[in-house]
């Protein structure tokens, strides 16, 4: 189904359908399609990027598909699937750009969201707070996040792909209930730029499940040379280089980054 659905992503005629409106960079929703197979996808452009001044000019695309061919390699499924594209849909006429499976929710959630506000004094079981702050009445209240495994995993790919905008807006469950990640423009980057709302593991070590995924997943980077002329081909090779030991770190037991500065969470946290 993957490489099929790769296939459809990368080769499909696409059509454009609407736009995400307050997205920081532009964000176009498209259908793709091929026979009588019609996925729903979100479409961003490279001339869409606004300049940053800490990532390189027209990198955010690429940025995007490595972290979803890393989360594909240690076999986790946390990001949809993601490709490059030569071409938007014709009528854009946008050029190259990023093409991600378009991810459907719940129209209203069914129980607690992942990362949630809730009263300080009232943090729900299962939650950990990383944030308090005063709300419009003067109330303090609190940024927490669920504690479950699939959410922790997710804090791991983070640390790995050095995730500098991991919002709580980022986090999607799904009509399933099965959860995802996605915008990871902001990623992969040689320094340490970790920005997230999920810190509640911060100075751990990983489970032993995930460390066995890590330990294969850097031996995959030392000897795959495919792999690794995969990631060339979308980041630096300072930017492979500074993964392996990201990942060669927490393989060998280092705890999980702590927040390193006053910036260490993304504002707005959703």
């Amino acid at each position: 189904m993957t490489a099929q659905l790769r296939r459809l992503l990368s080769e499909g005629e696409l059509s454009l359908y609407g736009q995400i409106r307050g997205a920081s960079n532009l964000a176009l929703v498209c259908l793709v399609s091929s026979g009588d197979d019609t996925v729903q996808c979100v479409y961003k452009p490279v001339r869409g990027e606004t300049p940053l001044w800490d990532f390189p000019d027209g990198t955010l695309a690429g940025r995007e598909v490595a972290a979803r061919v890393i989360d594909a390699a240690l076999g986790w499924d946390l990001i949809p699937e993601t490709v490059l594209r030569t071409e938007g849909p014709p009528e854009a006429e946008l050029g190259p750009g990023m093409l991600q499976v378009w991810i459907d929710q719940p129209e209203e959630p069914v129980g607690p969201e992942p990362v949630e506000i809730v009263p300080a004094d009232a943090i729900p079981d299962g939650y950990v707070p990383i944030l308090r702050a005063h709300d419009d009445d003067g109330s303090v209240v609190a940024v927490a996040h669920a504690t479950d495994d699939r959410l922790r995993r997710l804090a791991v790919l983070d640390a790995i792909l050095n995730n500098a905008d991991r919002k709580g807006g980022h986090i999607l469950v799904d009509v399933d209930g099965r959860l995802y990640g996605i915008d990871h423009g902001l990623t992969l980057h040689r320094e340490p730029k970790l920005r997230t709302v999920l810190w509640g593991w911060a100075g751990r070590a990983v489970d032993e499940p995930t460390r066995t995924d890590l330990q294969a997943f850097a031996e995959r980077l030392r000897t795959d040379g495919d792999l690794a002329a995969q990631l060339r081909d979308l980041i630096s090779d300072g930017e492979v280089e500074a993964l392996r030991a990201r990942v060669e770190a927490l393989a060998a037991g280092d705890p999980l980054p702590r927040p390193p500065h006053e910036r260490a969470i993304p504002w707005p946290p959703f």
